[in-house]
């Protein structure tokens, strides 16, 4: 593979590096230096349901490649220097802490990209810290429709109701119910800090 090719805006030391790895024998791990025991403030979340995040990640260099450009564009100085899939989306860690500008123009490109359904892609922010919430004392069979309740309408739910206007979730909420025959659940959620 032509690692200059795939990278463009990767300085040559790193290029070295990465194909000293490659030509190694394997009996070397390469170590990550991380001081920090929670996400980079360097990593940007995109969260999207995981049929966008397969169509995203099969062509993945050419996505890395282009939002580096994308960003060179509007005269950032900002550097995609890998992309990872998570539970709830992708992960893009940057050389720096992005800007709102440079959440906006990531969001702009992934949203315009073949095969990705823009409405099932939350708007890219930066790592922070989670919080839980649960309610309490829903019932296991929904009203309206005599079904069993399920993540997604808790989810839209969630979405549709005023006192969520300012709330993101970490993750899809986790629903419980309080003992093997009741009817009544508790509902967990982890949402992002402000």
């Amino acid at each position: 593979m032509k690692i200059k090719e795939a990278f463009p805006n990767l300085q040559n030391k790193k290029i070295e590096n990465i194909q000293k790895i490659i030509s190694s024998d394997g009996k070397t791990k390469p170590q990550l230096n991380m001081t920090t025991k929670r996400p980079s403030q360097k990593q940007v979340i995109v969260s999207m349901n995981s049929k966008n995040v397969n169509n995203f990640m099969k062509e993945l260099s050419s996505h890395i490649t282009n939002i580096n450009k994308v960003l060179k564009n509007i005269k950032s100085d900002i550097i995609a220097d890998f992309i990872c899939m998570e539970n709830s989306g992708l992960v893009i860690t940057t050389n720096k802490v992005a800007s709102a500008l440079d959440l906006q123009t990531i969001e702009k490109y992934i949203k315009n990209t073949y095969n990705i359904e823009a409405n099932y892609v939350e708007s890219p922010r930066l790592s922070q810290s989670k919080s839980f919430l649960k309610i309490i004392s829903i019932p296991y069979i929904s009203e309206s429709t005599n079904t069993y309740i399920s993540t997604e309408e808790i989810i839209k739910i969630i979405k549709e109701n005023h006192i969520f206007n300012n709330i993101i979730l970490a993750l899809r909420p986790r629903i419980i119910k309080v003992s093997p025959k009741s009817d009544i659940l508790i509902i967990w959620f982890d949402i992002w800090d402000a």
